[in-house]
């Protein structure tokens, strides 16, 4: 039987460099946990991702309640928005900004991953895997590809990043290096869509990728790596791709 974990538990918090904080949901198996991203600004800050949100993240991480925040979306899978709803500012790219306002659990996904297996511990009570959705989060601002997210000192750059889905994107501070690459590459298996067009999408997204002078890559899933290592991955796939 699989013990079910206190609230107070379900989430964990690791310092990084560059004013980020890792948040993420530890009593998830890894393959399917959410890695969540604060990002400290001198005017306000951005979380990037939120998790299942099967615990309030408002109510056990006081991290992201200090100041005004943007919540922002890499894309709209289950383990990726779970917590938009509890945050004012919820930013989103256009190609997905529907399912963020209407999300299912067919839409998400959480109908073909969420089950209780997922889990080493069960979130608090009233969770129950087969009724698990994600509530509705409608977007306050839609984001496009090069639009800016700006806290006052630091400015991301939104890469559209299609190919594991339609809106995904990630979010690239030139001044530092640092890339929150989303799901579109992480180090761990990679989920792509399976159409002509996905894997054409998926292949571009790798592509423009590549070329960023990347420092430090913050995936959706997975540690964290450098920057030889975010063009190793994306070398190695790109040269399986171009065997097959």
């Amino acid at each position: 039987m699989i013990p079910t974990a206190r609230p107070q538990d379900w989430y964990r918090l690791r310092r990084m460099a560059d004013g980020i904080t890792h948040i993420d949901e530890p009593h998830i198996r890894e393959f399917y946990r959410c890695n969540v991203w604060h990002v400290r600004g001198r005017d306000r800050d951005m979380l990037v991702d939120s998790g299942m949100g099967v615990a309030p993240l408002r109510a056990w991480v006081p991290l992201v309640t200090e100041r005004p925040l943007d919540a922002v979306a890499s894309h709209t899978h289950f383990d990726h928005i779970g917590a938009h709803h509890e945050f004012p500012c919820r930013l989103c790219h256009e190609a997905e900004a529907h399912l963020l306002a209407a999300p299912t659990r067919a839409n998400t996904y959480a109908d073909k991953y969420v089950t209780d297996d997922i889990f080493t511990a069960l979130p608090p009570a009233p969770y129950s895997s087969m009724t698990y959705a994600v509530r509705a989060a409608p977007a306050t601002r839609i984001l496009h590809d090069h639009d800016v997210i700006d806290l006052g000192d630091r400015h991301f750059e939104v890469i559209h990043t299609p190919g594991h889905s339609p809106g995904g994107i990630a979010l690239w501070e030139a001044a530092t290096g640092v890339l929150f690459s989303g799901d579109i590459v992480y180090d761990g298996e990679l989920i792509e869509g399976s159409s002509p067009q996905e894997q054409a999408d998926y292949h571009a997204s790798m592509t423009r990728l590549l070329a960023l002078p990347v420092r430090v890559v913050h995936g959706g899933h997975f540690p964290s790596y450098d920057g030889a290592r975010h063009r190793q991955i994306i070398r190695d796939w790109l040269a399986a791709k171009d065997r097959a």
